[in-house]
């Protein structure tokens, strides 16, 4: 069977799963919109914040990141993963004792303002914006290169399919829907690699295959080192970062990842606290599967892409662009692969990007986000795995994307309309508020990921430097300080985000102030060389350090909220043994 009726098929057949587990899972009242009810088991609540969590970047991206940084890829491995460390240990188990729906909603209430809830609606907004719009284009790519029809079509089939389960079963069908798009992108990811391990390193194992040897004899790292440095780049293992700007960049993605909206939501789905916790703890179970795997694709990835182009491991012979392959010629139609002959030797040359003849490249342009799509093509696995991958890619994008404009549709009815413009709206006049917000997210992120903003690609990776420096610190602040006031959060809030916002639109060259020579991405000018993406940290700093400052010099909380706030954080039952 060719490759586009097997695509067609496989894709079609997990659409259709998605549609089921909307019609069965119906929302019937706000509780199962917002919370699906609170009656999602741990397990099956760590399954659905993975594949919440596991977005096109985690799927597609992150291991096409790790292929060409190599050893500074680990910072997305790290920071990602640490994140669930933190939400496990010091936010989930809080957040769900406090038994509010929404972020924003534990925002208001712990500060007892309305004006720190509506801050928080911003931050909120902002972050999850920036973040849906890469998932959109995701799935219009995805469907472009494998089903073979336009980007815009693909978004629009994407939308559809983000309408259906999403509008109508809330989060109670998103969750069940995430749980089925967890399997298949789970599947999609690991069954190539076991494949392509097992033709590397003849083990089918990836995590053991990247550490053992290739079938040359050598070890598969030190094979991919001779191999890329033979054609004039750096060692693969070899530091890129300074030790600052790394750390950095690793704590934004971590505390970033601790303060995501649309994943602290699903802790709120579970029946008891102590069952947050362990939400958390599967869902690390279930992303280290993918997590502990990418490495490795990224690695064989590189060393396949290398070795088919330069099949005797030198510039001077490289593949001729009249033989090149099938599936490079496949890619070249999403613009995400481009040759230019400039020298007319009929060669795809690809110097170092660093050294002195990289205008000179003929190989104009090799997408990072190609290497995990491409990798089966590349690696001439059968078309039935090539299909799964594209299920696999698009399963990963719906699930991020219908959590994100969930968060959204939650922040518009639950905490703007409902707590804010209009108290006593009933149950059913909100639930059905809640409907007709997600389904205007849904056209808004459609329309930005058909018109995408010339800086959106790059602000999805930086949204978690902007969660960092705003909603993370407001949530550690509120759960573990009882100091902590309404002024000091929301200033904290706005200071955090918008010193962020400005180093990150300042360094990336997204605007410019007239008599100023500010060169956009140029290390040379960053503060301390610390770079826009790892900002956040920096941004939470600042957002700690004024909370502190403003609430230290200003009335302390109501003695109702200090005493709230200690309740959140003292296990229920404590002190029952001694009579304290």
């Amino acid at each position: 069977m060719d490759l586009r009726t097997m695509t067609y098929l496989v894709v079609g057949a997990s659409f259709a799963l998605y549609f089921g587990i909307a019609i069965w899972a119906r929302a019937a009242s706000t509780g199962e919109f917002y919370a699906a009810g609170r009656g999602v088991h741990p397990v099956a609540n760590g399954m659905a914040t993975a594949a919440d969590w596991m977005s096109a970047a985690s799927f597609i991206s992150m291991a096409g990141l790790i292929a060409f940084q190599g050893y500074e890829g680990a910072k997305f491995l790290m920071g990602w993963t640490g994140g669930y460390v933190l939400l496990a240990m010091l936010l989930a188990p809080y957040l769900r004792k406090f038994g509010k729906y929404t972020v924003p909603e534990f925002i208001g209430d712990r500060f007892y303002s309305n004006t720190a809830r509506l801050v928080g609606v911003i931050c909120l907004i902002v972050i999850s914006i920036t973040y849906v719009i890469g998932q959109m284009r995701g799935v219009g790519v995805a469907f472009s290169r494998f089903l073979e029809v336009p980007v815009d079509i693909g978004i629009y089939a994407g939308m559809t399919i983000v309408f259906v389960y999403a509008v109508l079963g809330g989060m109670k069908g998103i969750t069940y829907t995430q749980i089925a798009q967890y399997i298949v992108l789970i599947l999609a990811y690991t069954i190539p690699a076991m494949f392509i391990s097992l033709n590397l390193t003849g083990n089918p194992i990836p995590q053991l295959g990247l550490i053992g040897n290739h079938t040359s004899g050598v070890p598969l790292i030190t094979k991919l080192n001779e191999t890329i440095q033979a054609i004039g780049f750096g060692p693969y293992d070899g530091p890129v970062r300074s030790q600052l700007d790394m750390f950095l960049y690793t704590m934004s993605l971590m505390i970033g990842t601790a303060g995501l909206p649309h994943v602290i939501i699903r802790f709120f789905t579970v029946p008891k606290v102590a069952d947050a916790r362990w939400s958390a703890g599967w869902a690390l179970v279930f992303i280290a599967i993918l997590y502990t795997t990418a490495p490795a694709v990224g690695a064989m990835a590189r060393l396949n892409l290398t070795q088919t182009l330069w099949p005797n491991g030198a510039q001077s012979e490289a593949m001729s662009i009249e033989t090149r392959p099938q599936w490079f010629k496949n890619w070249e139609t999403t613009g995400l692969l481009k040759y230019e002959d400039k020298n007319k030797d009929g060669k795809l040359e690809y110097y170092n990007p660093k050294g002195a003849k990289a205008a000179d490249n003929e190989l104009t342009k090799i997408d990072n986000d190609i290497m995990v799509l491409a990798n089966p093509e590349i690696a001439g696995l059968p078309n039935w795995v090539i299909a799964l991958v594209a299920a696999g890619g698009l399963a990963a994008a719906l699930s991020t994307a219908a959590g994100l404009l969930l968060a959204i549709s939650s922040a518009i009815s639950h905490d703007l309309l409902k707590g804010m413009i209009n108290p006593n709206i009933s149950e059913r006049a909100e639930l059905m508020a809640a409907r007709i917000s997600m389904a205007f997210a849904i056209g808004v992120a459609a329309y930005l990921g058909l018109n995408p903003p010339g800086f959106a690609a790059q602000v999805v990776a930086l949204a978690f430097g902007l969660a960092a420096s705003s909603i993370f610190p407001a949530l550690m602040m509120g759960i573990f300080s009882k100091r902590i006031n309404s002024a000091g959060a929301v200033l904290g809030m706005i200071t955090g985000i918008m010193a962020t916002l400005v180093y990150i639109f300042w360094f990336k060259g997204w605007f410019f102030i007239p008599g100023t020579e500010m060169a956009k991405n140029v290390p040379d000018n960053w503060f301390l060389g610390i770079s826009p993406e790892a900002f956040g940290a920096v941004g939470a700093i600042i957002n700690f350090a004024v909370a502190y400052v403003v609430s230290m010099v200003t009335a302390p909380p109501p003695k109702e909220i200090q005493d709230l706030v200690e309740s959140v954080r003292v296990p229920r039952g404590a002190g029952a043994a001694t009579g304290h």
